[in-house]
């Protein structure tokens, strides 16, 4: 998982195993942030459409969380004006094709997650050095 900025450059990431779900490690992730202060909202997609999620988030880090509504949402949110913010979320995914870039984290070689964390954090440092 990664937190990137407005302009797609990384300022937190976090290696974890496939199996929890994504909504459970954005605090994690806010806490190892590599940058003082905490953003003023993250944008995600709609798996991150979760009401402690959101309470949470807005009561211990003082951040708004922008998410489009689940289908299946029986008590709706939002309407349509922090969604505006939404579109802005392809500089997150421009980030992991950047990270894409790089062999060893397309497919995941090494046995042991600390050489894939390491691998993750260099790849990090080198988008932050080409983007500097």
């Amino acid at each position: 998982m990664a937190i990137v900025d407005g302009n797609g450059l990384p300022i937190a990431g976090r290696t974890e195993s496939a199996s929890p779900a994504e909504v459970t490690l954005v605090e994690d992730t806010l806490d190892c942030l590599w940058v003082p202060g905490y953003p003023n909202r993250l944008i995600g997609d709609k798996a991150y459409d979760s009401d402690p999620l959101d309470e949470t988030l807005d009561e211990h880090y003082g951040v708004e969380m922008i998410s489009p509504n689940r289908r299946n949402r029986i008590r709706k949110t939002q309407d349509g004006r922090p969604l505006r913010r939404y579109k802005r979320r392809w500089k997150v995914e421009r980030f992991f094709a950047w990270l894409h870039n790089f062999r060893r984290l397309v497919v995941r070689w090494e046995y042991h997650a600390e050489n894939f964390t390491a691998f993750f954090y260099l790849g990090c440092a080198l988008i932050l050095l080409r983007h500097l």
